[in-house]
């Protein structure tokens, strides 16, 4: 049983191509809905990240306050402790995947990325950044191939853990080392500013997209070796993807959560991967900076950090509970 959060007015959700300057067309358009999916426990959770078990339909969800990582199951209400605060030193659990093997990836954003073991949550393996330089470890996407790719917002670049070097750990702890640099591609930008967030691969692999959330553009990166223009800018059309945090991708259809601006968005996808238009957009307070979000189920579940209530991004006090919401509509 969901709970209405917010049911927006049609004209709140246009698309890109075609404003909602009339009855007939805003009638045209499906409402909008937010609900709360389900609950997480605790008063300063403050979650981040989220990932979807394609072979059960769990989801789990990360702190980025204290590391702890949340399960919910296939209507639950609540999600429950799957991995504990601070565990295995863990301090932020953010970016979080579930691959094909059923391995939950999971971030921590100064150090690298732990693989766990979703049946006994044994520690699989683990990959941190060898040096101390500055670095915030934010986000992932696994391709079919097994590999995971993982961006840094405080460096232009893109790590990889192949299937291989996850067997080779032996549950041990490895580097975690750089497969693209983006340093040449991106915009200029403050020397502090958060620059590369969201990844997702597309159907086969054969590319990534990653959002820098400064300056609200896009990159296609090719993930085969040697791949002429294997980085590059793809062409937006009907806005841009400011403030843009997490993506999912599947098919054609390209889903944003652009956290300040409380927006997710819808695009379609094009020129192989080429060319994004708007589709589809939905501002709401009632988002509380949406730093991710994923489809199960034909659904998609949005994370409501609430990170500018007491959280990273500002002082205040959180709305309880902390919540995973439902988005109905786009």
């Amino acid at each position: 049983m969901f709970r209405t959060i917010s049911t927006m007015a049609i004209a709140i959700a246009c698309t890109a191509v075609a404003a909602c300057g009339t009855a007939t067309e805003a009638v045209s358009q499906p409402t909008i809905r937010i609900s709360t999916a389900y609950e997480l426990p605790g008063d300063r959770v403050y979650p981040e990240g989220i990932a979807v078990d394609p072979r059960t339909g769990d989801t789990y969800v990360g702190s980025y306050a204290n590391g702890a990582v949340y399960r919910a199951t296939p209507g639950a209400a609540r999600a429950e402790i799957f991995l504990p605060e601070g565990a295995d030193g863990r301090k932020t659990a953010n970016g979080l995947k579930v691959d094909a093997a059923g391995r939950l990836w999971v971030i921590d954003s100064t150090v690298g990325v732990a693989v766990y073991d979703t049946g006994s949550r044994a520690l699989i393996a683990r990959f941190d950044i060898a040096d101390t330089g500055p670095r915030l470890v934010n986000d992932l996407a696994i391709t079919p191939d097994g590999s995971a790719y993982l961006t840094d917002s405080l460096r232009p670049v893109v790590y990889r853990v192949t299937p291989e070097q996850v067997t080779a750990a032996h549950g041990g702890k490895a580097d975690l080392t750089v497969r693209f640099d983006l340093s040449t591609t991106i915009s200029p930008h403050a020397p502090d500013a958060f620059t590369l967030n969201g990844i997702a691969s597309d159907d086969s692999g054969r590319y990534l997209l990653i959002v820098d959330m400064n300056s609200g553009e896009l990159y296609r990166v090719a993930t085969a070796a040697n791949s002429p223009d294997s980085i590059r800018k793809v062409t937006m059309r009907g806005a841009d993807l400011k403030y843009g945090d997490g993506l999912e991708l599947h098919g054609s259809t390209l889903w944003a959560a652009q956290n300040s601006s409380n927006t997710i968005t819808r695009w379609k996808i094009s020129d192989d991967g080429a060319t994004v238009e708007l589709d589809r957009k939905v501002t709401d307070e009632s988002l509380r900076i949406p730093t991710t979000l994923v489809r199960s189920s034909d659904r998609t579940l949005v994370v409501s950090s609430q990170f500018d209530k007491g959280g990273p991004m500002g002082p205040g006090t959180p709305t309880m509970p902390f919540a995973v919401l439902m988005v109905d509509g786009i």
